[in-house]
């Protein structure tokens, strides 16, 4: 698959940012509907979004977090583990999962947070959360391009995602 082709295929499970203090906590929201392809086949008597979604959710939310928290530094942000994972009720269709991260500790390649999901109010999913964050260009030189690709398409989706940011985080 060409980088270009790999920079497309990203989904996302994030329909809003709702807050976001850089480096600290951030507070998103995830609609379900029954449009959503994936509830065709999983329980299609019973549409629920998977726990592995749901984890996706808080690990997508939170590299928004790591995002605007160090200006965008890392083109990729990605889930390396989870710990401490606990499941509760179903997300089904018509309900929103309510997301919150807030970072436990940064590094220079690694992010740890603690976020959690709540329907109506009550947490339904929680989990410890570690995040490592590069650029291509240092697994890569000849890459380096493709960073900015990146980085600017996030930038993009960040102002959809977010439209009550803040000037000053915006470029």
């Amino acid at each position: 698959m060409s980088m270009q082709k790999y920079i497309e295929v990203y989904f996302s499970l994030i329909d809003k940012i709702d807050e976001l203090t850089p480096g600290d906590s951030i507070v998103a929201t995830k609609s379900l509907s029954m449009a959503e392809e994936y509830l065709r086949d999983h329980f299609p008597k019973f549409p629920v979004m998977p726990g592995v979604l749901m984890i996706e959710a808080m690990t997508q939310a939170s590299a928004w977090l790591v995002r605007v928290g160090e200006n965008f530094a890392h083109s990729v942000v990605v889930l390396k583990e989870t710990k401490n994972v606990k499941f509760g009720q179903f997300l089904q269709p018509g309900q929103t999962l309510v997301v919150t991260s807030k970072i436990v500790s940064d590094t220079e390649n690694e992010t740890v947070v603690k976020a959690q999901g709540a329907i109506e109010g009550q947490v339904r999913i929680r989990a410890q959360l570690t995040l490592a964050k590069y650029n291509l260009a240092d697994r890569s030189p000849h890459r380096a391009c493709f960073d900015a690709k990146i980085v600017g398409r996030l930038k993009e989706e960040l102002a959809l995602l977010w439209p009550d940011m803040p000037n000053p985080l915006a470029d």
